[in-house]
């Protein structure tokens, strides 16, 4: 997701970084360039964010629906490691209405997923929310994209997901790292909007990590180097969860 002024500023390093990494990629916008990206009839502004991500995912629903098993929504300031989405994902089956993400607990009986942190539906979820607003069911409940998403979720009975890794650490980071892994002057160690219990620190977050927000541009070409390129000689990974057949295949054709 991102809008004409951005192409430069922050579109185009995301592009030469963790996008390639991606399957297929479409970057929405409210105006069609070269770029390129899908214009949408929409304004911008963050008050129509929400409208964006409606037109952006009817579009997708319309045009794109069988092109993919998965269907994950990001901002242009959001780092992605794609092949960690995909270890997710491959224990999950796409016809099941379910999305995943950094999940919050207010204001929505069973939460809804962080906004900046990215969030991933399955063809089922996708489906559901367009028919919700098809129907009559969802409407432009609010300018607050991830909560209104979340509202339109639940409505249509898509599940909130859990993310989390095998020792409930979050895969999905609403924060750059070092708002993660920075432990805090005043010692509070959880943040307050998160739906399961969260640690600042070096134990923040998963060793599968997916995404992180407020990402500079600059970053991203760090963090993609940390993530592909830079690995310690003589050092015996610490973590290693039991892979599944589907989840090899995954990793064969990536």
């Amino acid at each position: 997701m991102t809008r004409p002024p951005n192409l430069k500023i922050k579109t185009q390093h995301i592009k030469a970084t963790w996008a390639k990494h991606c399957n297929t990629v479409l970057y929405m916008s409210s105006e069609a360039t070269d770029f390129p990206t899908v214009g949408l009839n929409v304004s911008e502004g963050r008050d129509q964010l929400y409208w964006k991500t409606i037109r952006a995912l009817q579009y997708i629903h319309t045009h794109h629906l069988h092109s993919a098993d998965w269907f994950l929504k990001a901002d242009d300031d959001t780092f992605v490691v794609v092949e960690n989405l995909r270890r997710l994902l491959c224990r999950h089956n796409t016809e099941e209405p379910v999305y995943f993400g950094h999940r919050f607990r207010v204001f929505i009986k069973q939460g809804y997923m962080s906004g900046g942190a990215g969030y991933v539906l399955s063809r089922e979820a996708l489906r559901r929310f367009v028919q919700g607003f098809s129907s009559g069911k969802c409407t432009h409940s609010s300018p607050v994209e991830d909560k209104a998403l979340g509202q339109c979720m639940e409505t249509m009975e898509v599940k909130a997901g859990d993310s989390r890794d095998e020792r409930a650490r979050e895969t999905f980071n609403p924060f750059h790292p070092a708002s993660h892994l920075q432990l805090p002057a005043n010692g509070k160690q959880f943040w307050g909007y998160s739906y399961y219990p969260t640690k600042r620190g070096p134990d923040c977050c998963s060793d599968y990590a997916i995404t992180f927000h407020y990402v500079k541009p600059a970053q991203m070409y760090e963090l993609e180097y940390y993530t592909y390129r830079l690995r310690p000689f003589g050092y015996k990974y610490r973590f290693n969860p039991a892979i599944t057949s589907n989840c090899t295949k995954d990793l064969s054709n990536s």
